[in-house]
């Protein structure tokens, strides 16, 4: 992964969300029924995108349709996904929560097809059953899988051109049989891209002179290919027995070139130049076994078992080349100065591994009353090794204080219980709760300092109401309390190179973050409103600007604000003019409050701000179909770093080819080209070394739009839908880490 000087600050995010049509069809005698899932679905829990049927799916990323779901913003600046506003989110896929660096999560979902999605959840108050982990909430994502019997799968091709050529090729499998089930999935991808960054800015660093200011350029360009494999089995071994397992496997490597170019003028005259060239392979491998057994044992009785193992390997070896000279061409500093080096290297290293057991039951105690419980351990092992070395004398040295060998344990037991009454046919209330012990301990090998030992155990209440209003609109109202625990990234790992005076690092003081939320929800047929408040108490913010104890050296790093309130409202309103034009438009936004101390002088702030999106489709004739979205961020906060607002508009366009010959599709990512992210530092109070700062990152469809064609198409045979049984292990396997 490329590292870039902390003054440039690279928040690449696409928030769109775009509305489908989502189609189930049902055979009952000879008549084929077709019903057409909204675009957005509100329930107590949080809201449901289906995003099954959008022409901007094909040819597309997990990770791109993602950053198009309402609320989700995907902050490319420090590797985070916020949800409503706020970091701290946690990314399920199909129920199993991702344990592993957020980092890693988004290289995972970047390689995935999004051709294989039905759903995405975003629940912002999840019920008892889920982990408490994720103080903002839950984004699930629901893969497709066929459940008619026969053979049946899909195949599709994508060629486009951005600066840089992209690829996707990817098939799916299924066979859905009497008493058993396999299907299986493969997709390879290409993506070759280029970014820019211009930086103008002001600092006091004493270990450059002082005073100065800065300008600093980069150009990065990047090739990224992933392959990923799924494959699982199903089987009915009884009338109430049902085994199944899965496994997930996934590589992905992204090499990156960046050419660094920065004017350093100490104040009132003394020039210094720095010319960089950043070469960095970030290698990561994923592999995600997992088997499972339900039984019914009796009418309304249910009881199912997990067991997962989950392992993450990550490599990322970087090269600098430079030069650092004064306005006469001389070199700065000295010889045996490891700041100023011409040659530097850095490497990080990272395993994960993570083992989950868990039992769940249910039981229907009577026709009002439903019994939910279940019990959960999770135990955790990572080895992290990273640092820097610079080339003096000749000799490859250490740079002092930039090494780190990080070994973390950590064991999470958890238990739950949840009663669900319907006193009448209008009126549904759900209360839960859910206790979690958890002990992490993390060891720095080589510096025998910042080590963490620390216990914690929590009780999470939750309690959803819901109680229909008449046919057509329903009030919801619920409430929760949830954790962000700090990761062994966040606690005390070295992550890499920022720049001669910046590194990223962790910080071994943070406290985990508790939050509580209140959500109160009102659909009316489809359209939906609602209301949540929270309550953050030490909240984690990313990618803050901290000195170092000797302050000679810019730490980025997370910081433990003191609280973070906020209101936020959402609305989705979708239209359908006639029978050939729907549209859909959500908004997302509110007001909020943060105190931090971490500066050296310590601010409060109160602001408002907001996402909006769109989606407009259009049947046309001779089987075209036409799909236009966009978004937009309203200006906004990420600490003390004031991010301004930007937007996207992408298109898409449809054929359906006679004869069941497939589908073609041409679609454009920011078709107007207008994408680009602005942040300043030092606007609200004053920043580690004096900074002041304005970023500006243009992403590569600042050149010119991103164009895919996409070839598609489903064969095979299909017979009679088969009722989805119920999965007993949906909770998950992989509490996503932040990075």
């Amino acid at each position: 992964m490329k590292r870039i000087p902390f003054l440039c600050c690279l928040l690449y995010l696409l928030a769109p969300a775009y509305g489908q049509e989502l189609k189930d069809t049902g055979v009952l005698k000879e008549a084929v029924i077709t019903g057409k899932k909204p675009l957005v679905q509100q329930r107590p829990d949080g809201i449901v995108i289906n995003v099954e049927s959008s022409m901007l799916t094909k040819g597309s990323s997990v990770l791109e349709i993602l950053q198009r779901s309402p609320g989700v913003i995907i902050n490319r600046r420090n590797n985070s996904i916020s949800l409503n506003g706020k970091e701290g989110v946690m990314v399920m896929i199909n129920g199993k929560l991702m344990r592993m660096s957020m980092t890693e999560v988004i290289t995972l979902l970047e390689g995935m097809s999004a051709d294989d999605i039905e759903k995405i959840e975003l629940l912002s108050t999840p019920p008892a059953r889920y982990d408490a982990e994720g103080s903002a909430g839950l984004i699930n994502i629901v893969l497709k899988k066929s459940r008619r019997r026969g053979t049946s799968g899909n195949m599709s091709i994508t060629g486009g051109y951005g600066w840089g050529e992209k690829g996707t090729a990817g098939m799916n499998l299924a066979h859905n049989g009497k008493t058993m089930d396999i299907y299986g999935s493969y997709t390879f991808s290409h993506d070759r891209s280029k970014t820019s960054l211009y930086i103008p800015g002001t600092n006091d660093f004493p270990v450059l002179g002082g005073p100065l200011e800065v300008l600093f350029l980069d150009t990065t360009r990047a090739v990224r290919n992933s392959h990923n494999v799924t494959l699982g089995w199903e089987a009915r071994v009884t009338p109430r027995v049902t085994v199944g397992g899965s496994i997930i496997f996934g590589v992905n490597t992204a090499n990156y070139h960046a050419i660094n170019n920065a004017r350093y003028n100490v104040l009132p005259d003394s020039l210094l130049l720095f010319e960089g060239y950043v070469n960095s392979t970030n290698h990561w491998r994923n592999l995600m076994p997992s088997v499972w057994v339900e039984k019914n044992t009796g009418a309304g009785e249910k009881i199912s078992f997990n067991a997962d193992y989950l392992r993450y390997d990550n490599n990322n070896p970087s090269d600098i080349q430079s030069t650092f000279t004064d306005k006469y061409g001389r070199q700065a500093g000295t010889n045996n100065d490891s700041l100023f080096s011409p040659r530097q290297r850095g490497m990080a290293r990272t395993t994960i591994e993570v083992g989950v057991i868990k039992t769940d039951y249910e039981k229907q105690m009577s026709k009002k009353t439903r019994l939910e419980a279940g019990v959960k351990g999770t135990y955790t092992q990572s080895a992290s090794t990273s640092g820097l070395e610079s080339v003096v004398d000749g000799e490859w040295v250490r740079r002092t204080g930039i090494l780190n060998n990080i070994r973390m344990k950590e064991g999470i037991g958890a238990a739950y219980a949840s009663f669900s009454v319907q006193p009448d046919s209008v009126t549904h209330l759900t209360i839960g709760v859910r206790y979690e012990y958890a002990r992490t301990r993390l060891e720095n090998g080589n510096k025998g300092v910042g080590d963490v030992d620390r216990r914690l155990g929590v009780l999470f209440p939750n309690i959803s109401f819901s109680r229909k209003t008449s046919e057509r609109s329903e009030v919801q109202l619920s409430y929760t309390k949830r954790i962000s625990r700090p990761t062994y990234n966040d606690l005390a790992s070295f992550v890499g190179y920022v720049d001669p005076v910046a590194v990223f690092t962790g910080n071994p003081l943070l406290q985990p973050t508790i939050t509580s939320n209140i959500k109160l929800g009102y659909n009316i047929g489809d359209y939906a409103f609602s209301v949540l408040a929270s309550r953050d108490e030490n909240p984690i913010q990313e990618a803050q600007l901290t000195e170092n104890p000797t302050h000679d050296l810019m730490y980025v790093s997370p910081q433990n604000m003191v609280y973070r309130n906020s209101l936020t409202l959402q609305a989705t309103l979708p239209w359908k003019v006639n029978d050939w034009w729907n549209m859909s438009y959500s908004l997302t936004g509110g007001w909020n409050k943060f105190k931090e101390t971490y500066t050296a002088a310590p601010a409060e702030k109160s602001y408002l701000s907001y996402s909006f999106n769109f989606s407009q489709r259009f049947k046309l004739p001779d089987n075209f179909s036409l799909e236009l979205s966009g978004w937009w961020n309203s200006p906004t906060w990420w600490g003390t770093i004031r991010g301004e607002g930007f937007g996207s508009v992408d298109a898409g366009v449809k054929k359906e080819l006679k004869n069941n010959k497939g589908t073609l599709q041409l679609s454009a990512a920011d078709v107007f080209s207008i994408m680009q992210v602005r942040m300043y530092f030092g606007m609200l109070t004053r920043e580690a070394f004096a900074t002041t700062t304005y970023v500006k990152y243009n992403p590569e469809t600042r050149i010119f739009p991103i164009l895919k064609l996409t070839y598609s198409r489903s064969f095979g045979t299909e017979g009679k839908a088969r009722r989805k049984p119920g999965t007993g292990s949906q909770d998950e396997i992989d509490r996503i880490r932040k990075n």
